[in-house]
């Protein structure tokens, strides 16, 4: 007997909701999101599925369902995630009944894993979640930096529209342009040195975590540091939007998370057109986008000559780019795997590939 249990989480609850291997409802349970809850709804379903082989899908919603993958992960439990654009697909498409609900969508979420088995398995590494929230923590601080920057930029055009105070992320800049506002009157000025303490702030705290998050990818992904084009920040970012890598069977199943997998575009006449894939985490997508334009930049690497044979093979420049990236996520996919089975010796090898794989994806 098998039985999927989608699951719709959110911040006070979770709705549980049981099918068969034929996607029949079997049972439906909503809990309170607290450790209390999550006991109740692990003995409500081991009770329902009784010698059963049991699969979790959850909503991937990390931010709400984070306790309660960790909770399902340490009963040993099977936990899949279910990325949301797929289970709202799949709610306009298998369900009979109208509206919107957390019933309807809890069951969305487990036909949406029995029409696509292949969905990442649900894992927890403690190395790259305290990754994922330096970077994460990183990237608010500059964003609220950017924010501050250009609030002052227009408090420094309307007392002085000649002046240019330079790229405030420098000290170089900001002193020159503090002793110049403390010298102006008027509350302009002065919410302008208040702004740009708070840019010389951000700017330190993002510094010191920049240096913290190098160092620690240094220590863990040596070998994917060594990649041309993958700094700190990037590799970190990589590592931790990925998480475990061995939750996927291939490197293709990787290039699709990425987003640079090929997508079929053809009908008739037009047969093995491929075109460029709009889903995949973006996040990782633009990692390998700036490693790819560094290879590019760096005329004796083997990222541009690989870039100047699809030219020369009739390709457009943005075919040739993704091309690259589709083949740059080949490669650090090979060294995450490397720096994986050094951090965690138990994991496995990658399993094999590139049958299915067009030929020009071949390595």
């Amino acid at each position: 007997m098998v039985f999927i249990v989608g699951v719709d989480a959110h911040k006070r609850s979770h709705t549980l909701v049981v099918v068969d291997a034929t996607g029949r409802r079997c049972g439906e349970k909503t809990v309170d999101a607290t450790d209390s809850g999550q006991q109740q709804a692990l003995c409500w379903v081991r009770r329902k599925c009784a010698d059963a082989d049991i699969t979790w899908a959850i909503e991937d919603v990390r931010s709400v369902t984070m306790r309660f993958e960790q909770f399902l992960l340490a009963a040993g439990q099977k936990c899949v995630r279910v990325p949301t654009t797929l289970m709202a697909r799949t709610r306009h498409t298998t369900s009979r009944v109208p509206g919107k609900s957390d019933p309807i969508d809890a069951l969305a979420a487990a036909r949406a894993y029995l029409r696509e088995p292949n969905l990442p398995v649900s894992r927890h590494d403690p190395v790259s979640r305290e990754i994922k929230l330096l970077v994460d923590r990183r990237k608010v601080l500059v964003d609220q930096r950017t924010a501050a920057w250009t609030r002052i930029l227009w408090r420094v055009h309307e007392l002085d529209p000649e002046r240019n105070p330079g790229a405030l992320s420098a000290a170089r800049h900001r002193d020159p342009l503090r002793r110049w506002l403390m010298t102006q009157a008027g509350v302009t000025a002065e919410l302008a040195l208040a702004e740009l303490d708070d840019v010389e702030r951000f700017s330190q705290e993002a510094n010191r975590l920049e240096r913290r998050i190098v160092r620690q990818v240094r220590e863990i992904a040596p070998t994917l540091m060594e990649v041309p084009g993958v700094g700190g920040l990037c590799a970190a970012r990589i590592i931790g939007e990925a998480a475990l890598v061995d939750r996927f069977p291939n490197e293709a199943a990787f290039a699709r998370f990425a987003g640079v997998a090929p997508a079929p575009r053809w009908s008739g006449a037009s047969a093995g057109q491929m075109r460029r894939a709009r889903i995949g985490n973006r996040e990782v997508n633009a990692a390998l986008h700036r490693v790819a334009l560094t290879q590019i930049r760096l005329t004796d690497s083997a990222g541009r000559a690989y870039y100047d044979k699809k030219i020369a093979e009739g390709h457009s420049t943005s075919m040739a780019l993704r091309c690259l990236k589709r083949r740059i996520s080949r490669v650090v996919f090979l060294r995450l795997h490397a720096d994986q089975r050094q951090r965690l010796p138990k994991v496995g090898a990658p399993e094999t590939w590139g049958s299915h794989q067009p030929a020009e994806m071949q390595e």
